[in-house]
């Protein structure tokens, strides 16, 4: 059969959509790509729900190829939380639940069986299992070869009241450390040489088990071999625990110093009403430790604008602490309510205000990161090259994670160069090597 797949959301539903396409491939079916997706005769939405907007354009997809004849098969977030919106767009469509993604082929194989007999044509199918399978050491088609995304646990034990992912991949389950490490052994083994470590919050890491994260960024540091790897995003309230520890940790070489750290606001009055288990001084706290730790050191955030009751003052506290700690990268999301969350019964602003909210910060962003920029210029310094670029350039990244792209060269990836910033595009910083 011929297979569309496309994916929404996160690096876990990223990493899931490279196990589900290896999958498609292995059983013999035709893996499409976006230039031929129309010849699709099966389609697989990999979904997210994070976000209204998102949802919308998932539920148009299921419902337009479903009016096109197309076998649908949705699996990601969604069904776990709006089974009814999926089949009130499209009745026959099948369902692969988000801890499912190993029962792919049992999936395709009923279809393709279907399709040859005519038998139970219009029946949809479901498939879901309790707990988490084939996340680890399988085989993957990567969007990248040189990036491996692993994913090293399902769930949360936080109930953030505007989060509906906690109802979707349920209770913090950990995957076991040495399935971990064999996992990106193996990868850096097949030539990966970036490593991203995703999951809900990577700091909640075995809370459930005991082997907590820094513990288990030792054990990758302790794989032989050339690669770096990226810490995913972490909670303040769950990086508190582990703090020492974890900065100690992100001391070896083979970790990037790049903080992902959710704020979602400044205000106290809008984390309490977001049920956000943190307060302001203990981020600082913790931007303190790293910062004082490693001189090239990036922070990233994410700020969800026009919460509800979210007040001018509120959202000013939230301004000025952008300014301050200047991150080098900001997620700027407006608030969507979403069902089954807390906050989906909360009074919402005019959704004027958040289009002017989020706008004014951007803006502010945007300011602070020209100006980053320009600091850099004419920065010296070692870099790890990370893949190389669509034009044949290679993209390396300081040790903060910071991209610059080397023209002419005969770099490989999972090397170390010295290197000198010249210039500063959009996206990343222009180099040329030094001896």
């Amino acid at each position: 059969m011929k297979v569309y797949l496309e994916s929404f959301g996160c690096s876990a539903s990223q990493a899931s959509a490279e196990i589900m396409k290896a999958s498609v491939e292995r059983l013999g079916h035709e893996l499409l790509i976006p230039a031929t997706a129309g010849e699709a005769e099966v389609y697989i939405c990999n979904s997210c729900t994070v976000k209204y907007t998102t949802e919308q354009k998932i539920l148009y997809k299921i419902r337009s190829m479903g009016e096109k004849g197309v076998q649908v098969i949705v699996s990601g977030c969604m069904p776990e939380v709006q089974l009814e919106d999926i089949l009130h767009a499209n009745p026959e469509a099948h369902i692969l639940g988000v801890n499912a993604i190993s029962r792919l082929g049992d999936l395709l194989s009923s279809i393709e069986q279907r399709e040859k007999t005519g038998l139970l044509a219009g029946e949809r199918l479901e498939i879901r299992t309790s707990e988490p399978l084939g996340f680890l050491n399988v085989p993957r088609e990567r969007v990248n070869p040189n990036i491996h995304i692993c994913q090293i646990s399902q769930g949360c034990n936080f109930a953030c009241s505007y989060c509906i992912v906690k109802y979707a991949r349920g209770k913090l389950r950990s995957f076991p450390p040495e399935e971990i490490v064999k996992d990106i052994s193996s990868a850096v083994a097949e030539g990966c040489r970036e490593i991203w470590l995703t999951s809900q919050d990577d700091s909640q890491y075995g809370m459930d088990t005991g082997v907590k994260l820094p513990e288990l960024l030792r054990m990758i540091s302790e794989i032989p071999g050339d690669f770096k790897v990226r810490v995913g995003m972490m909670n303040p309230f769950s990086v508190l625990p582990i703090l020492d520890d974890l900065v100690d940790a992100f001391d070896s070489d083979k970790v990037f110093k790049l903080l992902h750290l959710p704020i979602q606001s400044a205000s106290h009055s809008v984390l309490k009403n977001m049920n956000r288990l943190h307060k302001m001084d203990k981020v600082d706290t913790i931007i303190t430790k790293f910062r004082a730790r490693f001189e090239d050191f990036s922070l990233f955030t994410d700020i969800i604008v026009g919460f509800c009751d979210e007040t001018d003052e509120d959202f000013e506290e939230t301004i000025e602490w952008v300014k301050k700690y200047r991150p080098e990268k900001v997620n700027i999301s407006r608030y969507s309510p979403r069902p089954h969350t807390k906050a989906f019964s909360f009074r919402n602003l005019d959704s004027r205000i958040l289009v002017q909210r989020s706008h004014n910060l951007h803006k502010v962003c945007e300011q602070i990161k020209i100006k980053s920029k320009r600091e850099m210029i004419g920065w010296k310094g070692r870099v790890f090259v990370s893949k190389y670029t669509e034009i044949g350039d290679v993209l390396t990244r300081t040790d903060s994670y910071r991209p610059v792209v080397i023209s002419g060269s005969d770099l490989k990836p999972g090397e170390y160069v010295n290197v000198e910033i010249m210039s500063a595009k959009p996206g990343y910083f222009l180099g040329k090597i030094v001896r």
